[in-house]
């Protein structure tokens, strides 16, 4: 952007000749987080409105947002060029707009093996921490790692601690995880070395699916308490294919982001909607 931009510093780096990287900080923090929503959601509206060419997609990450091209129609000297001419509007939304879901956790022992030693090292009881953690209302900061895998941010200070020594060789899919100031759900059986403080039945990712991945930058995320029973319920509907994510979108969600609706069928039989 031009000196003039009033928006936070960044700079732009080639990626060779189909894509440029707008870089703005160097840490996870929230502040480049909106950034990065912002500048995205203003090349979605420059795109929409036939002023950049050739945009093939945009990858957004905690500092920086991965500009794609197609060499063939455009070039990355053009892209900077209507870029600096159409820098983003003073007054702008801080973040771009998104989904809000409230997603059912059991924090039974059994699903959260993580939280004793969490209260632990917190001084906190089990129930503070539970309680702190559904009391957040998290922001999707960036998506990563593995499909459908997203980074929650704004973790309850109290509840910032690092990854565990040791990783476990394989978390289970649906495990709720706290590490730094970030919470997960992880899509997959997978490795992994955050704290785990209970178990999610809600699929974060569907390869089946039109728009495969439930979470997305920019969405926010609140967490409600199930019992195991429960639990249980949801995770035969999901292991036999009803895939019904419009029960977890809050009602009240006056979202404006354009984007593919994950709740415009509102049921589902092993194709989740798209």
């Amino acid at each position: 952007m031009s000196s003039a931009d009033p928006q936070p510093n960044f700079r732009f780096l080639n990626a060779g000749d189909t894509a440029l990287i707008a870089e703005f900080g160097d840490t996870i923090d929230k502040k480049w987080v909106n950034a990065v929503n912002e500048l995205r959601a203003h090349i979605t509206a420059l795109h929409a409105q036939g002023k950049l060419r050739g945009l093939q997609e945009t990858v957004p990450t905690f500092r920086s947002l991965a500009i794609v091209i197609d060499p063939l129609l455009t070039s990355v000297t053009e892209l900077r060029s209507t870029l600096d001419q159409y820098p983003i509007p003073t007054g702008g939304r801080a973040t771009a707009a998104g989904y809000c879901w409230r997603l059912p956790v059991c924090y039974d022992s059994e699903f959260g093996p993580d939280l004793k030693a969490v209260a632990a090292a917190t001084n906190l009881t089990v129930d503070e921490v539970i309680q702190r953690h559904l009391a957040g209302r998290y922001q999707v900061y960036t998506l990563g790692f593995q499909p459908g895998y997203g980074f929650l941010g704004d973790t309850d200070e109290r509840l910032h601690l690092p990854r565990r020594p040791e990783p476990r060789v394989k978390v289970p899919a649906g495990s709720v995880a706290i590490a730094m100031k970030l919470t997960c759900v992880y899509p997959w059986d997978s490795p992994g070395g955050w704290h785990l403080l209970g178990r999610c039945p809600v699929s974060m990712f569907d390869p089946q699916a039109s728009r495969p991945t439930l979470l997305f930058p920019g969405d926010k995320v609140r967490f409600e308490p199930i019992n195991a029973n429960d639990l249980q319920a949801l995770e035969r509907d999901k292991n036999n294919g009803v895939v019904n994510w419009s029960q977890w979108r809050e009602r009240d969600d006056e979202s404006t982001e354009t984007r593919s609706d994950p709740t415009a069928n509102d049921s589902a039989q092993n194709n989740p909607p798209a």
